[in-house]
């Protein structure tokens, strides 16, 4: 039977972030169920999802409250259009992410993804200025090795050449700021004096660009899909203030980072600031659903207040916008972060995971281990000395993800780096055989 699946499947999907041409050897892995942090495939082997699906599960598979509040919600409404009507799950959520993220972010603005989050922020933006006279003020400033995304938009703002190269002549004419990320930091350098240093080339050109800059956009904290790498909160301090001082928006992109992954509720609670834009997704839905929303100001909200005739609306749409169902997991989400304390929780959980992994820190071929919240990562290279990586053709990860998926762990790593962002449902045990595996599979990736 799964052989037949794998064939049935072959011969209609394609999958994702994959070259396809693998699968004539590296086999596929159906899933038949989840429970917790484990995912069961077809032959009865389990897997500890350590990845949580591409960063989305936080309170495990089949988790019995939410799927409790999608029984209720599909047998009351399953969907209604946004425009010109409404449902109390959405006005729920509404209500509960005003109160919970930064002072000041007062509306809500859904969509289905990330990606889709942040193309609403860009054009909101970008209108917002128009409203007010600005047309010029048209580009955004990004981060090297930025990820926000892969619709045309979105894309313009990363700066990862994997995701971007093939698309540039389709993209925007985006300015692109050095990376504040500290795995690059001068011998002696704490987080926060590199994080300082790298902010002074990103204000000047905030300063040379401020009349045509409409936004700067960044992903708070961690560089997810950029190798996790990371950097200190008074970076975003100082990019607050001189976006204030500039007269420019700052979009903060939490989609993977938001919902608890950094050790707050969100990132951004770090530093102390609150964005013009800030843009939910992935655990948004704990796993669950399609659902992202952009949140923004009374102060963004009034420029396309206005009467019809003058064209000021935000004509921008969805079908599945607010979906009641994606809404409903969204508000038990919430419930159980509050009922169960789970921020609190998370720093047993991640002091835990850097108590285990500091001592891969130590492997020859092991640059660093560094962890923010609940993400850890560890980078491994040719040479620990000059962190001289290794060649991406060797496809080191690669051998990594073979080595976990044959000792029960679902490990995807970034090329050549291994990280682990769990369920918060993970245990003691479970963490520390990921852990284990994770070692092993560096030993064994890095031994030729």
């Amino acid at each position: 039977m799964k052989q037949d699946f794998i064939e049935r499947d072959l011969s209609v999907l394609w999958h994702p972030c994959t070259q396809m041409k693998d699968h004539e050897s590296l086999p596929l892995i159906p899933i038949k169920s989840g429970k917790g942090v484990y995912i069961e495939d077809f032959d009865g082997n389990r897997y500890i999802d350590a990845i949580s699906s591409w960063w989305v599960n936080l309170f495990g598979h089949c988790n019995p409250t939410i799927n409790q509040a999608i029984r209720e919600q599909i047998e009351q409404l399953e969907h209604v259009l946004l425009a010109g009507f409404s449902h109390e799950p959405v006005v729920s959520l509404s209500e509960q992410l005003v109160e919970l993220t930064p002072p000041g972010l007062s509306r809500c603005f859904y969509a289905d993804n990330g990606s889709s989050a942040i193309e609403v922020a860009l054009k909101m933006s970008f209108h917002y200025w128009s409203n007010h006279g600005h047309p010029e003020k048209q580009r955004y400033i990004s981060l090297s090795n930025s990820y926000h995304g892969e619709t045309l938009g979105a894309l313009s703002m990363g700066n990862v050449p994997l995701f971007t190269k093939t698309y540039g002549p389709l993209m925007l004419d985006t300015l692109v700021a050095p990376s504040p990320d500290c795995y690059h930091r001068d011998p002696g350098d704490t987080w926060e004096a590199h994080s300082r240093k790298m902010f002074i080339e990103m204000e000047a050109l905030i300063e040379k660009h401020a009349h045509e800059v409409a936004a700067v956009i960044v992903e708070p904290l961690v560089q997810c899909a950029g190798t996790m790498r990371m950097y200190h909160p008074v970076y975003l301090s100082l990019l607050r203030a001189a976006c204030d001082r500039y007269n420019i928006h700052l979009i903060a992109d939490e989609v993977a980072v938001g919902f608890g992954r950094t050790g707050t509720l969100f990132a951004c609670e770090q530093a102390n600031i609150t964005p013009d834009f800030m843009c939910l997704s992935k655990g948004l839905t704990a796993g669950y659903l399609p659902l992202s929303v952009t949140l923004t100001t009374d102060e963004v909200y009034s420029a396309f207040y206005d009467d019809y005739a003058k064209l000021n609306a935000f004509f921008h749409s969805h079908s599945y916008t607010g979906n009641p169902i994606a809404c409903a997991v969204a508000n038990a989400s919430l419930g159980i972060f509050r009922d169960e304390n789970i921020i609190e929780k998370n720093k047993q959980t991640a002091a835990l995971m850097h108590e285990l992994t500091q001592p891969i820190a130590s492997h020859p071929h092991v640059a660093e281990v560094r962890q923010t919240g609940m993400m850890v990562a560890m980078e491994m290279v040719k040479d620990k000395a000059t962190k001289t990586p290794y060649d991406w053709l060797e496809r080191r990860g690669l051998k990594v993800y073979q080595h976990a998926l044959e000792n029960g762990v679902l490990l995807r790593p970034i090329g050549n780096v291994v990280y682990m962002v769990p369920p918060y449902v993970i245990t003691e045990e479970q963490i520390k055989h990921v852990v284990n595996i994770a070692s092993d599979g560096i030993d064994i990736a890095t031994s030729a």
